[in-house]
């Protein structure tokens, strides 16, 4: 049988707590008890202790940059139905390697509502987080509206800045409603500012020949397509929507009244 840990003596807990090794802290008492009846090497033990922290480290940091994410829901590559989609294995494949984010390339959804476009590039933002990867999404409303608050003090230029931080940066819904001038530069200012710095993830239900539809300024609209087209990967889905199919099939056995 054996023994009941004994606690850390209060130097140790204490030196432990200092440099801020939690988990070793917390597994000290039963690993060292182990280590002892075991017999373990000195170097075992040294090793647990290291890959334990390391494991810890590594679990909370991917808890704080998905927080930090703000995604609207939980999406995963594995769960979309490709076969289902119009999107091709080749592209979605280069996608979820996420290469793309190493090379500072966007990845470009354009297509109608309920035909994978949100989906996966949340998807692949969970990807990227899980990769060690910092990741924001906002749809374009939400984007639009954190670099209006910060036109209130001069502040625009640091709040880019503040948003290239991220490894990737997702954009959804754009076109989803129409911007008036001050937005229209506002968003160029962003994307401007990614170009060949950082990765974004677009999506938009509008053909990029729309585009002047919900951009008022037909030269920035043009000026803002060829920042985000350049070294991008360009998806276009097609199709009829998942969300409609699958009201269909759970009401495939009512009545029609």
């Amino acid at each position: 049988m054996s023994g009941t840990p004994p606690r850390l003596e209060a130097d140790l807990e204490a030196g432990l707590r200092r440099l801020r090794l939690s988990e070793i802290r917390r597994l000290a008492p039963e690993l060292l008890l182990t280590a002892k009846t075991q017999r373990w090497a000195p170097e075992v033990l040294l090793r647990t202790f290291i890959e334990a922290e390391i494991a810890a480290r590594d679990a909370s940091n991917a808890r704080n940059r998905l927080k930090a994410a703000c995604f609207p829901t939980r999406k995963t590559l594995e769960e979309f139905d490709l076969a289902s989609s119009s999107i091709k294995q080749a592209s979605f494949d280069y996608l979820a390697s996420l290469e793309w984010i190493g090379a500072k390339e966007n990845c470009l959804f354009v297509g109608p509502a309920g035909t994978g476009k949100s989906h996966v590039l949340i998807a692949l933002g969970h990807a990227a987080i899980e990769a060690g990867r910092r990741v924001r999404y906002f749809t374009a409303a939400e984007l639009v509206e954190t670099l209006y608050r910060a036109m209130a003090d001069n502040s625009v230029g640091k709040m880019i800045e503040t948003l290239l931080r991220f490894d990737l940066v997702i954009v959804d819904e754009v076109g989803f409603a129409p911007l008036d001038e001050v937005g229209t530069q506002l968003l160029f200012r962003f994307v401007a500012a990614s170009y060949e710095r950082r990765s974004l993830g677009v999506a938009s239900h509008f053909g990029f020949d729309q585009w002047g539809h919900f951009l008022p300024e037909q030269t920035t609209a043009a000026s803002l397509l060829d920042r985000l087209i350049h070294h991008s990967t360009i998806v276009v889905t097609a199709g009829e929507s998942y969300r409609m199919r699958e009201a269909r099939k759970k009401g495939g056995g009512a009545k029609n009244s």
